[in-house]
């Protein structure tokens, strides 16, 4: 089964390519849909998609709150804006304080976050997002986490709409996050997802500059 998923995408620009031919890109265009990264690959994914629309892209910085002892499990996840997602099982399967949350959080926003957007926006605020139609985008989701606090984030501001475009997801994700957006735009939903650069040939890490260039031409 993994095998059949296995590379199955070159890249970001070929999905973004997938993904428009699924999407009503007149709507997009004419309503011209604000489009959300809500990671740096994301960001990559929306250029692409964006292509020489004149579309807004922007990118919402999102930092991952760990388990206590364990650096690789995700416990939560928080925004600029300060939303915070929670993972209720595993908190409570760890028996996690919720002040530890709330204190790295907080840790998170000062040192992590903020130094995000004075580095890649030269300390803009995420732009509003009232009365907008909203795209947010990634490159995949393994858990949902990123889109989850992206769509508390961005549904606080009250939107006329959010949509969700992802090449590829987890089956049980796409269930979840269907119910929170008016639509999602995907290639593969898929039951045992892995993690994301396996299903893409050439996932390319995105350095500072790429970062900056692609905010700084939107600007």
């Amino acid at each position: 089964m993994m095998q059949k998923y296995k590379h199955m995408l070159q890249d970001r620009e070929d999905a973004a390519k997938k993904l428009i031919d699924i999407m009503p890109m007149q709507k997009f265009k004419e309503e011209e849909w604000h489009i959300v990264a809500v990671s740096k690959g994301g960001l990559e994914l929306g250029r692409h998609l964006k292509q020489k629309l004149k579309n807004p892209l922007e990118i919402l910085f999102l930092e991952a709150i760990m388990a206590p002892h364990n650096n690789e499990c995700e416990v939560a996840r928080v925004s600029e804006t300060e939303e915070i997602v929670l993972n209720e099982s595993l908190i409570n399967a760890f028996e996690i304080q919720y002040d530890y949350i709330y204190g790295e959080a907080h840790r998170k926003h000062e040192e992590d976050i903020l130094s995000s957007i004075y580095q890649y926006r030269k300390g803009r605020p995420f732009p509003s997002m009232q009365n907008r139609v909203i795209l947010l985008v990634d490159e995949g989701s393994e858990t949902g986490t990123k889109f989850m606090t992206a769509l508390k984030t961005v549904l606080n501001q009250k939107p006329k709409a959010v949509y969700i475009a992802v090449p590829v997801l987890p089956r049980d994700v796409l269930e979840v996050l269907e119910t929170f957006v008016d639509d999602i735009f995907f290639l593969y939903d898929i039951d045992d997802y892995v993690e994301t650069d396996l299903y893409y040939k050439n996932l390319e890490k995105i350095d500072d500059e790429a970062i900056e260039n692609i905010l700084e031409e939107n600007r």
